[in-house]
């Protein structure tokens, strides 16, 4: 079989609605402690979201995320062990060549990944963060607005992801829809680099050398650790991306990646950039683990093997 497989894209598609699914509520708290403010710690936002808006609340702007990130995981899956397969087999055909050239394999095929999921991602996390946000009272917001210009109980911005889509569109045209980019990018393409390496080595290191292939078991454990580790060290920069990407729901306070780092650092030091580090790591885990169960289970049966097979 040549080296470009579309059974990786059909399986990151089913990972990636699961990743959704389990990590969607965490996923809200988080852009909630990061863009947000005056919810003081993780479960005082939980408690808080709870309060107002029930346990739909943690489900806002799912719908979206449901639809697009499968395919963007699809996409980010298939381009990385297509990749990854291609740098191998080129590997193979050079004389004298050495297994110890696996890790740079793996390095490459991971910022290629990570920044096609950039081209992709962003516009996906604007929506899903824009619908998030929206709820929050602008008075909490300190936007400079008066007191009684936003009433609690408004309605909502936007009516929908469709609604949210053409909104960014007609106001900010469609580089709108890239708000935030620089700071994905800074964020994706090493924190991709950290989700995929440590995966396949925590599976190689936790699968023994009598078997085939690592179990459910270690791909969920491999998963979730790989994401624990991803979303923990990514958090500095997701805070600026989410910062940047909820700015604009009723007013623009920050002109860009540099802007927003020097206000959130003059206003709240330097503790601003590891705000949500807690329920970043918390949900990597889980959301990871679906991730890559869902992949490796989904690859299994489309090919038709009995051992779960790394990407």
């Amino acid at each position: 079989m040549g080296s470009f497989q579309l059974e990786d894209f059909a399986a990151g598609w089913i990972g990636g609605a699961a990743s959704v699914i389990v990590g969607h509520p965490l996923d809200t708290v988080k852009t909630r402690l990061q863009a947000g403010v005056n919810y003081g710690n993780t479960f005082s936002c939980i408690r808080t979201v709870y309060r107002r808006e029930s346990v739909f609340g943690f489900f806002k702007g799912m719908s979206f995320p449901l639809a697009s990130i499968a395919i963007y995981n699809s996409v980010v899956f298939g381009v990385f062990s297509n990749m990854q397969r291609f740098l191998s087999q080129h590997r193979c055909r050079e004389p004298g060549a050495s297994p110890s050239g696996t890790l740079s394999d793996l390095l490459l095929a991971s910022v290629v990944a990570g920044t096609v999921s950039v081209g992709l991602g962003t516009p996906v996390d604007l929506v899903k963060i824009r619908l998030q946000m929206q709820t929050q009272p602008l008075r909490e917001a300190h936007l400079g607005l008066r007191a009684g210009a936003v009433a609690l109980g408004k309605p909502p911005v936007y009516q929908g992801p469709v609604d949210c889509i053409a909104s960014i569109v007609r106001t900010e045209g469609l580089a709108g829809m890239y708000r935030g980019v620089g700071a994905m990018l800074l964020r994706d393409v090493p924190g991709y680099c950290l989700y995929f390496i440590p995966y396949v080595f925590l599976n190689d290191w936790i699968t023994p050398e009598a078997c085939t292939g690592p179990s459910p078991c270690a791909v969920w454990l491999a998963g979730g650790m790989a994401g624990a580790i991803s979303w923990g060290t990514a958090t500095p920069m997701d805070v600026v991306k989410s910062r940047l990407q909820a700015d604009g729901v009723y007013l623009n306070k920050y002109k860009g990646v540099l802007d927003c780092i020097c206000q959130s650092y003059q206003k709240e030091g330097l503790k601003v950039f590891f705000r949500g580090i807690t329920v970043n790591a918390v949900r990597g885990f889980p959301m990871s683990a679906a991730m890559f169960l869902g992949y490796e289970l989904s690859l299994q049966a489309i090919r038709g093997d009995h051992a779960v097979t790394s990407p």
